[in-house]
């Protein structure tokens, strides 16, 4: 088993940790395998934690953070499962990474993609996700 492997099956572990902190682990280790299957759907679990909003928080800021298609739209996912709450922790992971003043991927533009998706959660999570990006910005 290669180490790539071996440290997904180790975040896809840690993901169902009852200790919050190995979540939020997890989450940050997952964001770069958001496109797999099996970390797609941990992913959305962690940014949806019933137990901690930290990990909600933590893992929107990973999945900003890698800025890829297949990361952003993870979150735009979740948004339409969230709670207030949960929303709101989702929109401050992701605007930590948009203050950013360098190495910060083009989340905007990832959103104006996913506002073309087939599924209108989608949609409109990336709708609601590029209102963010314009608050970052002002």
């Amino acid at each position: 088993m290669s180490e790539s492997m071996i440290g997904l099956q180790a975040a896809l572990d840690g993901a169902l940790s009852p200790c919050s902190s190995l979540r939020v682990r997890a989450g940050r280790d997952l964001a770069p395998f958001a496109a797999a299957p099996e970390a797609a759907e941990v992913l959305l679990g962690l940014l949806l934690d019933v137990a901690d909003t930290a990990v909600t928080r933590r893992t929107a800021e990973a999945l900003a953070r890698v800025g890829t298609v297949a990361a952003v739209r993870l979150i735009a996912l979740a948004l339409a499962e969230a709670d207030d709450g949960h929303a709101d922790w989702m929109q401050t992971g992701v605007q930590d990474v948009l203050w950013m003043q360098t190495g910060v991927p083009d989340v905007a533009a990832v959103c104006v993609q996913l506002a073309r998706d087939g599924e209108t959660a989608v949609r409109q999570g990336a709708a609601e996700i590029l209102a963010w990006a314009g608050d970052a910005t002002r």
